[in-house]
């Protein structure tokens, strides 16, 4: 997209300068020069802001995957404790 745009804008830039006087040619260059280092800053900026998004989000999925393998962990624990325990009065049942 980033090659997109530049070619654009240096079509564009190439138009123009085919129709102005000298003068005006080079402040056109320049403005032009000026846009694309802008363009370009900003695409950079952009992907930036992007892979830190995606980072955060990483760490916000691995930090869901942690508790929800801490819940399980708990809920097993809960259920074997349950299992035990009524194992213990099913044997205490038979024993009398």
């Amino acid at each position: 997209m980033r090659k997109i745009i530049l070619a654009a804008a240096a079509a564009g830039a190439a138009l123009t300068l085919a129709a102005c006087s000298e003068g005006t040619e080079n402040a056109a260059g320049e403005a032009v020069e000026g846009a694309l280092a802008d363009t370009e800053a900003n695409v950079e900026a952009l992907g930036e802001n992007v892979e830190g998004a995606a980072t955060e989000a990483g760490s916000a999925i691995e930090q869901t995957a942690d508790e929800a393998g801490q819940a399980a962990d708990e809920t097993g624990d809960e259920v074997e404790a349950e299992v035990e325990e009524e194992t213990a009065e099913v044997e205490e049942d038979a024993a009398h």
